[in-house]
């Protein structure tokens, strides 16, 4: 027996609900997360027990301070990813007050200060990042070593005890576990007047496409985020015009002087891209709307990622190129509204 057809508007979107939608996209994020944690050591699984801990208090206590009911609205998940999103920009081995800074920031003001979900027009994750990189940048360059490159590892307790209290086992200093990401050396290297061939071969955080062990994370990531399209979750108008306008703008200069400009597989594959692309910039709340906007919309985003990396004063810029494209984005919808069906052009 053939179901009755529902009445107009037929909208061909499975009928996921806020919650339903969050928690799909955590889901989604689980396994490079996973991968993370392999890779870097115990501190991405206590930066994300205390991050999500964090955001969920903040979450209770600013819907407590504006008089709203806790549920559903604390269990939507939104918090949750906000979360997790910033522990995949922090380094393992932040300390606990620095986690903490930058998810009540993104919970308490660039969500709730804005009126909650679904009116802020900045995405929160990216605003607490920025407030860390600007206000602590010596923190933010203390990442990991990979699984790959590590020398010496910590445990669960002695990483719990740094996290928390800044102190090392006597025998290992913090110079011995940390290093520079592949997108800072590379920078850095560039800066002093080295060759991009010159840089991969002598330093050991490279490998083929990226840097060692953030391969497999943004290959899982990429993985994720098709999941995300077949399942309609997400649209593939934004990561394939950020990734796109990313890989064109990196394979021209590539070609035109392939000993000062990293290869396109560096640029997607060592930093933030792929989690950009997916994960962040298709957030439907900050995001060009219409789907000629958003195509214009992540096209800027990746055309800035490449000229802040190249020119600019930061190693990556995925968080700066999708605030400023948050603000684009109402004027691209402006200029990109869809036709209204039953009128006609003026001149008809």
């Amino acid at each position: 027996m053939f179901k009755k057809a529902l009445s107009s508007p037929h909208i061909h979107q499975p009928p996921y609900s806020t919650q339903g939608m969050m928690f799909r996209v955590i889901l989604a994020l689980l396994p490079a997360a996973a991968a993370y944690a392999w890779l870097f050591g115990w501190g991405v699984i206590i930066n994300i027990l205390l991050a999500v801990g964090v955001a969920l208090v903040c979450e209770a206590a600013m819907l407590t301070l504006r008089s709203r009911p806790l549920l559903p609205t604390i269990t939507d998940g939104s918090a949750i990813l906000t979360a997790l999103l910033l522990v995949f920009a922090l380094p393992p081995l932040a300390p606990w007050w620095l986690t903490t800074i930058g998810v009540a920031f993104a919970i308490i003001v660039a969500k709730h200060l804005y009126g909650g979900l679904g009116f802020n027009p900045f995405n929160p994750a990216m605003i607490g990042y920025v407030v860390l990189l600007v206000s602590f940048p010596r923190e933010l360059t203390l990442w990991s070593l990979p699984a790959q490159l590590a020398e010496h590892t910590l445990d669960f307790r002695a990483t719990l005890n740094y996290i928390f209290s800044g102190t090392l086992p006597t025998n290992l200093t913090i110079d011995a576990l940390t290093s520079a990401t592949p997108l800072d050396v590379m920078k850095t290297q560039l800066g002093l007047g080295q060759t991009t061939s010159g840089i991969m071969a002598a330093q050991p955080v490279f490998g083929f496409m990226g840097g060692k062990g953030w391969v497999w994370i943004n290959l899982l990531l990429l993985a994720g985020g098709l999941w995300m399209i077949y399942r309609r979750i997400i649209n593939w108008h934004i990561p394939v015009s950020l990734l796109g306008s990313l890989l064109a703008i990196s394979s021209l200069f590539f070609l035109l002087d392939p000993e000062h400009s990293p290869s396109p597989l560096f640029h997607l594959f060592s930093g933030a891209a792929i989690l950009g692309a997916f994960f962040i910039a298709t957030d439907p709340v900050t995001a060009a709307t219409s789907n000629t906007g958003r195509l214009w919309y992540g096209a800027g985003i990746g055309i800035l990622i490449y000229v802040i990396r190249s020119w600019g004063g930061f190693p990556d810029g995925v968080a700066f190129a999708v605030l400023l494209m948050n603000m684009a984005a109402p004027t691209i919808d402006h200029y990109t509204k869809p036709r209204v069906f039953g009128h006609g052009d003026k001149d008809a």
